[in-house]
């Protein structure tokens, strides 16, 4: 249940270097201990394995995510666009999410992070319908593809 949930996901990072897990891992960590009460959504994709945080099941949902890579992780916002980012760190084209590559934990700039991860988490339950089924602290593996073009 929740955190201490990781054995799929252990199966699905399991071609990566092991720095890349360390760093996926330890976001992991960084952000359950901050949101105990959301729920961690797994996908095992086609490119990256994907992992993202939602106070519901769905992820049209999810505030952050970790999206890990060959050489890297990103750690980012579903609707970063959505918030200000002062210090104009977080990278992104496209017209909701926006990231941070992370290589190893001193590339996280903690403090703002934890800012920023307020004001992802605060536009995500504003969104919520009234009737949306809360649930808490789980962690659930949403889908796994078949075929992989990433590390095998």
């Amino acid at each position: 249940m929740g955190k201490e949930t990781v054995s799929d996901l252990m199966k699905f990072m399991l071609p990566y270097p092991d720095s890349v897990k360390a760093a996926a891992l330890w976001l992991r960590e960084f952000v359950w201990d901050l949101y105990p009460d959301t729920n961690e959504l797994i996908y095992d994709n086609y490119n990256a394995v994907a992992f993202g945080w939602s106070p519901t099941d769905k992820a049209g949902d999810v505030f952050c995510s970790i999206a890990v890579f060959n050489n890297h992780v990103n750690f980012g916002f579903n609707r970063g666009t959505d918030f200000p980012d002062p210090q104009k760190i977080l990278l992104g084209n496209g017209t909701r999410y926006r990231y941070i590559k992370i290589k190893e934990r001193d590339d996280l700039p903690e403090a703002y992070i934890k800012q920023l991860l307020e004001y992802a988490y605060e536009n995500s339950t504003s969104r919520l319908k009234p009737t949306k089924k809360i649930i808490k602290g789980e962690t659930i593996v949403k889908s796994i593809s078949p075929v992989k073009r990433r590390p095998l």
